[in-house]
C-alpha cells in the first residue's frame, strides 16, 4: 500500500512538470502565461513559441501520462499483485492529470489535460483511445479549432466508456470529462462570442 501511495505521488509530481511553461522560457524567452491565450498546453506554445516547441510540449505532456499508468502496470506485474491493476492504473492517470491541470510549481494553474490523458488512455485503453482519437483528428478537419475538438473527444470518451460496463473506468471518463469542460470554460465563451481562433498547421 505504501508502495501504491508513493506512486501516486511521482505521478502527480510527474505531470506536474510544466512541459510547455519551461520551453517557452528556454526557447521563446517569454513567460507562456502572458502570451496568446495564457495556457500552458501545446497549442498556445505552437502558436506563440514555435511549431517545434509546440510538438515537444504535446508529445513530452502524452508520455507524461503514458509513463504514470505504465509504472502501475509494470510494478504489478513486477510483483506478481493478485489483483486487477486497471483501477490502479486510473488512479495513476487520475494523479500525474491532477498535477498536470494544477501544479504546484505555477500557483496550481496548469494545462487542461488532454495530452496527458491521451498519454494515459494510451495504456489503460489504447483501443478505445484510438477512437476518440479519429474523432478528434476529423472534428479539427473540420473546423480547424482545438477546442472544439477536444471537447468533443471528451464526450465521446464518456459515451465509449460507458459502453465499456466498468464502473471505475466510467467514473473515471465522467470525472475527466468534467474536467475537460472545466478548463475549456474560456475557450467556449471565445466560441459562443464567435473569437476563438482556429490553427493553421
Amino acid at each position: 500500500m505504501l508502495a501504491l501511495v508513493i506512486s501516486l505521488i511521482l505521478a502527480y509530481l510527474l505531470g506536474s512538470i510544466p512541459t510547455g511553461f519551461i520551453l517557452a522560457r528556454v526557447l521563446g524567452k517569454i513567460d507562456i502565461r502572458n502570451a496568446g491565450s495564457g495556457n500552458v498546453g501545446a497549442t498556445n506554445v505552437y502558436r506563440t513559441v514555435g511549431k517545434l516547441p509546440g510538438v515537444i510540449t504535446l508529445l513530452i505532456d502524452i508520455a507524461k501520462g503514458a509513463i504514470a499508468a505504465g509504472f502501475l502496470t509494470a510494478y504489478f506485474y513486477k510483483w506478481n499483485i493478485p489483483l486487477e491493476p486497471e483501477p490502479y492504473r486510473i488512479l495513476a492517470a487520475a494523479s500525474v492529470i491532477s498535477g498536470h491541470n494544477w501544479t504546484p510549481f505555477l500557483n496550481f494553474k496548469g494545462g487542461k489535460g488532454i495530452a496527458t490523458s491521451a498519454g494515459a488512455l494510451a495504456v489503460i485503453c489504447p483501443k478505445i483511445l484510438g477512437l476518440v482519437v479519429l474523432v478528434w483528428v476529423i472534428i479539427f478537419a473540420l473546423t480547424r479549432i482545438v477546442s472544439i475538438a477536444s471537447i468533443v473527444a471528451s464526450v465521446f470518451f464518456l459515451i465509449l466508456a460507458a459502453f465499456k460496463g466498468n464502473f471505475a473506468f466510467t467514473l473515471f471518463a465522467i470525472i475527466l470529462c468534467l474536467i475537460s469542460i472545466f478548463k475549456h470554460r474560456s475557450n467556449i465563451m471565445r466560441l459562443v462570442r464567435g473569437e476563438e481562433k482556429k490553427l493553421t498547421l
